[in-house]
């Protein structure tokens, strides 16, 4: 089974374009989120999903630059998009990513994928219960499961959000649930959506990368019970809903 991680990304992000080539330490976050996938070991290859939109020229010149896949397709069906970029790498498995997660980490992608594989189903997720930090979110599932979802609906919001369906539909498939960290981790946001969350994500990559590029959860956890006023750089910001 050849296990595929596409990352949806594309620079016309409505809380904060350009997001995902901004630099931290010198790389563009979507650089420095490739390079912790790399460390990865079961992720057989990594393509960006993101538009054809002219905006996105830049990040296919950073997939060529870095030597990962990039396809190009529709900029509102995401759904679309992404079982075309797995399709492109002949992808069997996919590890659904989205590029505002710069700080995802490689010990719990591992654990979702392996759960996946050593479980019956068709979808394996880290991000639906808690506890867990938003910003880590692993998704796993097969590419033909989401060929098959891409049949059964027409709804935007399904096409917009490409695991949806899935996991609103457990009557059709079946899902696990993953953990993804201590209780003290779950309140964290660690996603960049907005100028607040990437200030906090900077300080983050700050503090850690230095010594230690292959930080996970577990030195995120203990940097914010060495400076708990870390929270309050976005902890007014808000997820959007799905719906």
């Amino acid at each position: 089974m050849r296990v595929v991680a596409t990352i949806e990304a594309r620079m016309r992000s409505t809380r904060l374009p350009g997001k995902v080539l901004m630099p931290i330490l010198g790389k563009p976050i979507l650089e420095l989120m490739i390079e912790r996938l790399r460390r990865v070991p079961k992720i057989d290859a990594i393509v960006i999903a993101t538009s054809d939109d002219p905006s996105n020229d830049p990040i296919e010149k950073l997939a060529n630059h870095l030597g990962v896949g990039c396809y190009r397709g529709s900029e509102d069906d995401v759904l679309d998009r992404v079982l075309q970029a797995a399709q492109s790498v002949d992808g069997d498995l996919i590890v659904e990513l989205t590029a505002d997660c710069p700080l995802i980490d490689p010990q719990l992608t591992t654990e979702t994928i392996d759960a996946f594989l050593a479980a019956k189903v068709d979808y394996a997720a880290n991000c639906l219960r808690e506890p867990y930090p938003n910003g880590l979110d692993v998704q796993v599932f097969p590419t033909a499961i989401l060929e098959e979802v891409a049949r059964l609906t027409n709804d935007p919001a399904d096409h917009e959000h490409v695991s949806l369906y899935i996991y609103e539909h457990p009557e059709r498939f079946r899902i696990l649930h993953v953990a993804a960290g201590p209780p003290e981790a779950s309140h964290l946001r660690l996603t960049v959506d907005t100028a607040e969350d990437f200030a906090l994500v900077t300080r983050i990559f700050e503090a850690l990368y230095p010594d230690d590029p292959a930080f996970g959860l577990p030195e995120i956890v203990a940097l914010f019970l060495r400076q708990p006023e870390l929270r309050d750089l976005n902890a007014r910001i808000l997820q959007k809903p799905v719906r």
